[in-house]
């Protein structure tokens, strides 16, 4: 039996916040009504915010999956050129359905420990003379492998080479945690969930789109019905929906939107960085291996960990679930059995971290793993120094 809270310490489903959980408890309304299309009106906008953009964000009811089709068939045709990156098993993932589209995906091959090179985006695009390549694809934040992209650096290679290609990015594990910004970063379509850096439920994707990706999408020939921007569009307009959306969820956005422009995006951003860096350093302590090996593609929301030869990491996630009830990430694909993966996003703080951390030093400790203890406490002296200086000390004073 298991006491206590659960620790849901894997990237992605996120904790759901009291204040969420208590904005969704409410009476479905009729979504036809005034009311709903105020609440269609405040999300909509507040969405906008969150993706840094003042184009239009669309909200399907949908996985990021379906995010992702929805970017594809509003923009591409059957047969076109698209230029994708091997930085990890998502990005491999929308690989594979551009290619069930039809679409011809030339994919720039990676080691699942680094983002994407803007380099090589840009040597690519530079040889394109023709512009053959109608769209570069680009996962954002790994979510397999705790490897970041450049996004802004690669559209500026997109532009020093001066290709016209759309320009995509799966924002689906960073949006809300990393920072993001679609309409300083120039991005055509940025794809997202509900389930990561909003802390919500699943069940809702995002895509928000440039005047450039709408343009694209009249002339464009991959049918769809469904995933269609201007059919949503149209009644987006006045807070409305096509079809039926999924109203309690949007009650949970409105709050979550009002809880990250209270805390502020750049606090955000900065606190997911001091986690992400306190994580790190209790697993170099501990001798362990992160999987990323380029400082500047290091993710904030994650980190994944590589186990020491002849130990398997799924073993090690059942011993720390079923002796300290915390769930952490499998390894997925290439690097199943090799990587566990711990999520430090959302509704995560410096206790719900050390806490995390205890729980991973302690089961490797059960585990048997070869380690060096001490790695929460060299985490915490990370977190500390955020905090020395800013607070006055308490004295006793003598009666």
């Amino acid at each position: 039996m298991q006491h206590g809270r659960h620790f849901l310490q894997i990237p992605g489903p996120s904790p759901v916040p009291d204040r969420v959980l208590r904005a969704m408890d409410m009476p479905v309304i009729d979504h036809r009504s005034a009311e709903f299309g105020e609440l269609g009106r405040t999300v909509l906008e507040g969405s906008q915010k969150i993706f840094q953009t003042s184009g239009p964000v669309i909200i399907f009811p949908s996985s990021g999956t379906g995010a992702w089709e929805a970017a594809i068939v509003n923009t591409l045709s059957p047969g076109d050129l698209v230029l994708m990156v091997e930085t990890g098993h998502f990005a491999t993932l929308w690989h594979n359905m551009a290619k069930r589209w039809g679409v011809d995906v030339e994919f720039i091959p990676g080691d699942w420990r680094r983002g994407a090179d803007p380099a090589a985006i840009e040597q690519r695009l530079a040889q394109d003379t023709s512009h053959a390549v109608k769209a570069v694809m680009v996962v954002h934040n790994e979510t397999s492998t705790g490897a970041t992209s450049r996004i802004g650096e690669i559209r500026t290679a997109m532009d020093r080479a001066k290709h016209p290609a759309l320009l995509m990015v799966d924002t689906i594990s960073s949006l809300g945690s990393a920072d993001y910004r679609h309409d300083e970063w120039k991005v055509d379509v940025s794809i997202s969930c509900s389930q990561k850096g909003f802390m919500l439920p699943p069940g809702l994707g995002f895509n928000a789109i440039s005047e450039k990706a709408r343009a694209a999408s009249k002339t464009n020939k991959m049918p769809r019905s469904y995933w269609d921007w201007e059919e949503m569009l149209k009644p987006n307009a006045k807070g409305f929906f096509p079809y039926t959306p999924a109203t309690n969820l949007l009650y949970g956005l409105r709050e979550a939107i009002a809880m990250l422009l209270e805390e502020g995006l750049p606090n955000v951003f900065a606190r997911h960085q001091r986690l992400a860096a306190a994580t790190r350093a209790a697993v170099n302590h501990w001798g362990l291996e992160v999987l990323c090996q380029e400082p500047k593609d290091f993710s904030p929301v994650l980190t994944a960990v590589l186990m020491p030869p002849g130990y398997d990491a799924d073993e090690f996630r059942k011993i720390v679930l079923e002796n300290y009830n915390m769930s952490l990430g499998s390894g997925l694909s290439k690097v199943a059995g090799k990587v566990f993966r711990i999520g430090h996003l959302g509704e995560c703080n410096e206790l719900t971290l050390l806490a995390a951390l205890t729980g991973v030093e302690m089961g490797l400790s059960v585990a048997g793993v070869p380690h060096r203890a001490g790695g929460v406490d060299v985490a915490m002296k990370a977190l500390e120094q955020r905090h020395q200086g800013n607070s006055p000390l308490l004295k006793v004073v003598g009666h």
